[in-house]
This record gives structure tokens, sequence and C-alpha cells, in this order.
């Protein structure tokens, strides 16, 4: 029999600035109430000059890894959902891979905007299915704020910075990822787009000048698209597995957008107290708003062992999926002697190892080999 891929750790980390509506107002032409009339945020976190996407992502995969008991070492996977990457390359997955000391575990980015972590939810569990791997740490992390234009109101009213993370282990108890959908439509890839810095429009004073290295949104389209995607998509999760939405205990959507997730929930009948918003004091953190949400629905105790979850988020692309969970919880008789300070110093210790055996081997093979 297959494993299934269970949820057995999260963790967050948000940087402490926060950044309020009244603040905004003090900037651009806006207020208060025209920004939560229309999306429902109040305030959202900001990241600090010496913080990245990957040094979040190392926080929060910390602490996700602590409250699973396993340690970096055990690790098979690392995946790091972003659309605001340290770099084009290396993978920002593999500057968290260095940084946790996760010596055996294949690293990569994956890019599918706001739905980027339903994605790395989806990927990760069905290489647990296939037995390929046993552990995984799939993450979520953005720093937005740096590819906002702050004179735009449309935009920069929108997007907050933040981490979240899954630690996803192989167990032969029928649980965890239990169903799954993704979706895309391409031919609305321009209604959400940061336009220059790729290979169709490389960075140059023009593109600077012209401030398209900014996120652009058509927000009616995509509030359109949104609400229509994330009720069938939810609807679809559930009906493949015989299921209704009565059986759903808790839904918890990506936190674009108030209204979009009101519609939604008016599309699938369900009453707003299934579902879990934390966006008016996060803002839309793109790929980290849904395990962020989660471990604050936990937090909460409205998410408990056995219950019925379903993730569901939309983004740029277009893409969008769902994923019904039977929520784990923590393992019972897991090890809890992973400890974070030991985490830092063992992987600092391990890539200063790895860096002074590569210039050895480097002398070693430089005299046989002539250089590229």
């Amino acid at each position: 029999m297959s494993p299934y891929a269970h949820i057995t750790g999260w963790g967050m980390a948000v940087p402490e600035h926060i950044l309020t509506n009244d603040d905004l107002a003090q900037r651009i032409d806006t207020s208060d109430e025209w920004i939560t009339s229309r999306t429902g945020i109040h305030q959202r976190h900001i990241a600090s000059r010496d913080q990245t996407t990957a040094s979040l992502a190392v926080q929060a995969s910390i602490h996700a890894l602590e409250s699973a008991g396993l340690s970096p070492g055990e690790l098979d996977l690392i995946i790091v959902s972003t659309s605001s990457p340290e770099y084009l390359f290396p993978a920002t997955a593999c500057l968290v891979q260095d940084r946790l000391g996760a010596s055996k575990a294949g690293a990569f980015d994956l890019l599918a905007a706001c739905s980027g972590f339903i994605y790395a939810l989806i990927i990760s569990t069905q290489s647990i299915r296939s037995g390929d791997i046993q552990n995984a740490l799939i993450i979520g992390s953005e720093t937005l704020s740096r590819m906002v234009n702050w004179k735009d109101r449309n935009t920069s009213v929108l997007f907050g910075d933040g981490a979240g993370a899954f630690v996803l282990q192989a167990q032969e108890e029928r649980g965890g990822i239990i169903s799954s959908v993704m979706r895309s439509d391409g031919s609305g890839g321009d209604l959400l787009i940061l336009p220059a810095g790729g290979s169709a429009m490389p960075a140059s004073p023009e593109t600077v000048l012209n401030h398209q290295h900014y996120v652009q949104m058509n927000g009616r389209e995509v509030f359109r698209f949104a609400s229509r995607v994330m009720a069938q998509a939810t609807e679809e999760v559930v009906k493949k597995v015989q299921l209704t939405m009565d059986d759903v205990h808790l839904v918890i959507p990506h936190q674009a957008n108030q209204r979009i997730i009101e519609s939604a929930l008016k599309s699938l009948n369900l009453p707003i107290e299934r579902c879990m918003i934390n966006l008016d004091r996060y803002g839309n953190t793109s790929t980290a708003s849904i395990p962020i949400a989660t471990c604050e629905a936990i937090q909460q105790g409205r998410l408990k062992p056995g219950d019925n979850v379903v993730f569901v988020g939309f983004g740029a692309g277009l893409t969008w999926g769902a994923a019904l969970a039977v929520w784990s919880g923590l393992i019972p008789g897991a090890p809890k002697h992973v400890l974070p300070l030991h985490f830092k110093l063992y992987a600092r210790l391990q890539s200063i190892i790895r860096r002074f055996l590569r210039h050895i081997d480097a002398l070693i093979w430089g005299r046989h080999n002539p250089p590229i």
C-alpha cells in the first residue's frame, strides 16, 4: 500500500514592522476606510533591510521542524514556493537547505504565484506517495513589498511579507492529503504580472524608469476569476473523495481579498465561521498566506486531528488549485529533542566544511583538468 503524506509540523515567521492603512494614507491618496471596504485589510508586515525571502523561510522552517520533532538531516526534499526569490538562480530553496544543514535533501523553487504553496503541497505529497521520499519540507515565503510600487494605491495596499512552512511525513495510516486539483489558464497571464526582469523584457534603464519591475494587476478581472475558481476547486476536491461540504470542518483559502473569499463562500453555501480568515492583519502574503493562516487556526483551536480541511488558492498565471486533507496534527510519540540553536550552529559548521572540501577538491582536480 502506498504511504500517505501527513502534515506533522508547521511554522510561520513574519517581520516585526507593521504598516497600517493610516500609515499608507500618509504616502498616497487613500484611507483606512477605502482600503478596508475594498479588501478587508487593516495592516501588513513589512520586511526590514536585513530580512529576505530566505531568512524568513528559514525561521518558519525551524518552527515547523521543531513542532514535528524532525531534524534537518532527515529531510529528503525542500520546496520553496515564492514569487520574490533571492535570485533567479540559485534557488532560494538551496539557500534554505544550506542554512538548515539538510545535507541529504534535494531542493528547488516553485513558481506558480499565489497558488504556489498548493502546488508544492501536491507535488511533495505525490513524491511521498510514490515511495521515493519519506520527509518533505514545503515553504511559502515572500518579500513582495520590494516588488510593489508604493505610489500605486491599487497594489501597494494589498501585499505583506512573511513565510509559512509545513513538514510532510510518510505514514501508513490514512490521512494527510487525500485529494487535490491543480489548474491553469495562461490566456489570462497578463492580468497579474511583473513585466520586466525576465528574458522577454530584460532589465534596462527604460524598464526601471517605466516602473515595469513592479506588480501590475487588472483588479476587476482577477476578482471575477478568483471568486469563480476558488469555489469550483473546493467543490471538485471534495467530490473527488465522495464527500460533501457538510463533511468539511474548515476551509483555509489564499488570503487575497475579503470580498473574494466571501463571494466564494456564498457560492459554496458555506458559513463564514467555517473559513479561516486573517488577511486583516497580514494582507496578501501570496504563497505564505495559507500556511500562516493554518498556524493561526491551530493556535485558535479551530483545526484538530481528524478534521477535514480544504486548502484552496489562486494566483497569477493564471493558476489555481485545492487540496483536501485529513488533519493529522503532531505524531504521538514523535521525538521532541530538536533544538533550533543546534540547527543553526550545525548548519553553519557543515557549510564551512563543505566549502573547504570543495576547495581541496578543486586543487586536486585542477592539476589534471584545464580551466573551462
